[in-house]
């Protein structure tokens, strides 16, 4: 009930935050005005002439009063500078600050209207200090700064209130009960003071229940308006806070003594303030005489002989040295927190936008390639989306251009909704989608036994009839007598769908655990596309878990990068590396060269014949005619060059060609093909053995690929500030050049690596081609990169990284790219089809995507590595929660 009611209490600050602050700033204000109303024209040595009373003061006692105040200044110096780092270095704390300033207004005024008196609170100002803990604040700040949207800023500061409230509640009741024991012990000067600190500690709540979240909310709320709705405060640590929050809740157990406690203080304070409270009433008769023996001792009015302003410069002035001391302190700290800290930390933690802070150094560059793909023109908006846009016209073109707007996707029917269905037999013949139920109830009942083989056939033959007229039972029993295929199911049933679901029931009998293929959905996918395309024998679909990464700045864009992975951190890793690009510029990328290659192995006679063969491929007459067969085989495929190896009498012909947007190996491989043909017409005794001799290489390390290059070669480099190095990958510049030189390539020519003179190039490589319908056997040469890192700038501090890939086989047509999941991933990077303007930059867009991920991908995993946190983080992140100890089929001691 409770956490109900403080989750409600969170959405409507956060909700309405200019009404909860403006309303207490103005209960402030009012507060203020009635103390200075209610006696501000009494001041002790202007206008009245107040007895001073003769203490003797210890020396020891002005030391430690000094050094308390020190530390109660040095404990909100830290407190605003955890503030800081939550995103904003002045508004957060301004919000601590009025925090503070309004618990002591709040106090003061409750204090003077309960005719208590205000002298020896400079005294009690250091404890009262002390008494503040903007902790539960930064707690809060971190649910709203764990927000992708607005919505979610509201939703985060209500779930943030209902986690803390109730505990902090609990606690200021403890507290104000404990310092009220005090008001209690008939010592003036101590009675003062924690009343004061009870009012205190009640107005610090009140602020932190209203004026705080009411500012947490707003501060973000500006933030993502300036940024075009982009969450640039989101820090990589905040990911997991509302789960940590929950985890540290309160023990239970200290809570109920809390309570046990608060309602003892209760019985004691009830029996103090109404019971024994009557029993000094008695004593009190005797008051009025000591009060008119002390008439010599009141204050008396007195003509001032200086101006106000004077009177306070005189005191300011002539400050005892105790004093000069804390406000000295006090100056420094704060000088230091607005000028001195903002080098070190206000860049990654600030607002602005990223690409604004692009060294100088990149302000020359060179001009983008000439064919390159345009965005395409942007449909007619309705008067709703022109009003929904209407805001963002006003940007500056280049602002505009930043991010890449993904093809419009054409007009498509009404689909189904697409659900996993899990299971086997009847109750997944129960669960087909809506889009057949027509033609299952046009549909005679089928017999509950299977029918004769002679009748099932002639059924199945009749072009009248067909498959929907057979039941599972005897379909299966006609795939048995091999008069249906079973590689042809999905063909000759009436939908795709049922001949996957007969193939695993079909399947399912013959495996070790008859229920393995419950949990491997088949339903609500469109196998259409994959027949006769992408896979054969089909019983399902794998999903995947698809991450994005980003926004990946990448010359000038901005790009969300899918990423399809079971392995942990890995889009955490990349999206630290994506923000610590985007901090320091943007990266930048050239494609260096665009050709598939195909390697045949064809034999000679003899090594003799062999070389004249390959004297004549090297020749201009010979590769022209080469080159015209192999062009004529596709309208895409243009040959570039040969390169030709000799073994024996073995000849080894690479061709390399470009192929448009396609990856090309089939394309490559028809028009390798004529080509041979026609080399045989030109030397009859050459015998062809192989339309691929592994000289590709395709899908194998090989050392040609890195040297010559295959498919996409690209390279993309960034400049990483010492400051973003710092902040954002915990690291330092000559840290990271040092592991890199001594692992990536004195460790990767210790092991004799071919091309792998990288951290886990791979990784990204392979995640983005299984989100992307690439093929994740190319991975294997894909992923070969060499990753160079050096100091650069003025003092050497900053840091110079490129990824160079001499081979990246890819394409945004054909194969994996045509099944509609994958085609939402190519999408998302505006690369999904081939490319109207330009052939072949869809693909060269998307090699230039990997690259730029690859290069984020090393800096954070270099990072961690240099400072250490590869370990910890996997541990953390990357380890299963399933308990594996009673899982059917572990090898245990109890199941031996």
């Amino acid at each position: 009930m409770l956490t109900r009611l403080f989750r409600i209490h969170g959405l409507l600050v956060a909700s309405h935050p200019w009404e909860v602050i403006v309303g207490t700033v103005t209960l402030t204000i009012c507060m203020m005005s009635m103390n200075m109303f209610t006696g501000n024209d009494q001041i002790c040595g202007w206008n009245f002439d107040c007895p001073k009373t003769e203490e003797q003061i210890l020396s020891s006692d002005i030391i430690i009063l000094t050094i308390t105040r020190c530390i109660a200044i040095v404990y909100i110096y830290f407190q605003f500078q955890n503030l800081r780092q939550l995103g904003s270095k002045y508004i957060l704390g301004i919000a601590g600050l009025f925090t503070i300033f309004s618990s002591f207004v709040f106090s003061t005024v409750v204090i003077h209207f309960l005719d208590k008196e205000l002298t020896g609170l400079n005294e009690a100002l250091p404890f009262f200090l002390l008494l503040i803990d903007l902790s539960k604040a930064c707690a809060l700040a971190k649910f709203a700064l764990s927000s992708n949207s607005q919505d979610e800023v509201r939703d985060n500061i209500s779930r943030g209130m209902a986690v803390l409230g109730p505990a902090f509640t609990l606690d200021a009741v403890v507290e104000c009960l404990v310092i009220g024991v005090g008001t209690m012990s008939g010592v003036r000067q101590l009675e003062i003071m924690c009343c004061f600190g009870c009012m205190s500690v009640l107005a610090n709540y009140f602020v932190f229940m209203t004026f705080f979240p009411a500012c947490v909310s707003l501060v973000l709320e500006l933030s993502r308006e300036s940024q075009e709705g982009h969450p640039i405060w989101q820090l990589s640590h905040f990911s997991r806070v509302m789960e940590e929050e929950e985890d540290n809740k309160p023990n239970p157990v200290t809570q109920r003594v809390k309570m046990i406690m608060s309602l003892g203080l209760v019985m004691v304070h009830a029996h103090s303030r109404w019971i024994a409270e009557p029993l000094s009433i008695n004593t009190t008769v005797d008051v009025p005489q000591v009060g008119l023996s002390l008439d010599h001792d009141s204050p008396r009015r007195i003509s001032p002989e200086k101006p106000l302003w004077q009177f306070y410069l005189a005191r300011m002035i002539t400050m005892d040295i105790e004093q000069g001391i804390c406000l000295g302190l006090a100056l420094l700290l704060a000088v230091k927190y607005i000028f001195f800290e903002q080098v070190e930390m206000e860049s990654t933690l600030s607002l602005k936008n990223p690409m604004s802070m692009s060294a100088t150094g990149h302000a020359h560059r060179r001009t983008p390639e000439a064919c390159c793909r345009m965005e395409p023109v942007a449909p007619p908006l309705s008067p709703a989306q022109r009003t929904t846009h209407s805001t963002a016209a006003t940007a500056t073109k280049e602002e505009r251009d930043e991010v890449i707007r993904p093809l419009p996707a054409p007009a498509i029917e009404p689909q189904t909704k697409s659900t996993f269905v899990l299971g086997e037999g009847k109750e997944e013949e129960e669960l087909r989608p809506q889009t057949f139920q027509a033609d299952v109830t046009s549909q005679p009942s089928l017999p509950a036994s299977p029918r004769p083989l002679e009748d099932c056939l002639a059924i199945l033959k009749n072009p009248e009839l067909g498959a929907s007229f057979l039941s599972d039972a005897e379909v299966m029993m006609l795939v048995n007598s091999r008069h249906i295929p079973a590689y042809k199911l999905e063909a000759m049933m009436e939908r795709p769908e049922r001949g996957v679901a007969i193939r695993r029931q079909m399947i399912s009998a013959k495996l070790p655990v008859p229920s393995a293929l419950s949990s491997l959905p088949y339903t609500d996918y469109d196998y259409s596309k994959v027949m006769g395309t992408c896979c054969e024998n089909v019983i399902g679909y794998m999903p995947v878990p698809v991450g994005v990464a980003g926004p990946l700045h990448l010359d000038g864009k901005q790009f969300q990068v899918p990423m399809a992975t079971t392995e942990g951190c890995l889009v955490a890793s990349t999206n630290r590396g994506c923000r610590a690009i985007a901090l320091g510029g943007g990266a930048r990328s050239r494609i260096l060269a665009d050709g598939m290659t195909r390697g045949p192995v064809v034999r000679l006679p003899s090594a003799c014949q062999a070389a004249e063969v390959k004297a004549w491929l090297e020749s201009t007459d010979g590769f022209q005619a080469i080159k015209e067969t192999f062009d004529n085989t596709s309208r895409f495929a243009r040959l570039q060059k040969l390169l030709i190896g000799l073994a024996g009498r073995n000849l080894y012909i690479r061709f390399q060609s470009m192929t448009g947007d396609a990856m090309g190996m089939n394309m490559i491989s028809k028009g390798t093909e004529q080509a041979l043909s026609r080399l045989q017409e030109q030397f009859p005794e050459l015998q062809i053995l192989a339309v691929s001799g592994n000289y590709c290489t395709d899908k194998k390390p090989a050392a040609i690929n890195w040297i010559e290059g295959r498919g996409k070669s690209a390279v993309c480099e960034a400049t990483i500030p010492a400051q973003v190095v710092k902040e954002v990958l915990k690291t330092t510049t000559e840290a990271l050049v040092d592991v890199n030189i001594n692992k990536n390539l004195v460790g990767s020519a210790m092991a004799g690596s071919i091309g792998g003179y990288n951290a886990h190039a791979a990784n990204l490589v392979a995640a983005i081609y299984i989100a992307c319908g690439q093929d994740p056997a190319q991975s294997v040469g894909s992923s070969n990169c060499i990753t160079l890192m050096e100091g650069s700038g003025p003092t050497g501090e900053d840091l110079y990284i490129t990824c160079t890939m001499p081979s990246i086989e890819l394409g945004t047509v054909g194969g994996g790219t045509s099944l509609p999941p994958q085609q939402a991933c190519l999408q998302m990077l505006g690369v999904q089809g081939a490319s109207q303007d330009c052939p072949g930059e869809n693909a060269r867009q998307l090699a230039r995507v990997v690259c730029a991920t690859v290069l984020a991908g090393e800096l954070s995993l270099m990072s961690a590595l240099a400072a250490g946190h590869l370990v910890k983080s996997h541990m953390t992140h990357n380890r299963s929660k399933v308990n594996l100890q009673n899982t059917p089929g572990t090898c245990t001691t109890k199941a031996s």
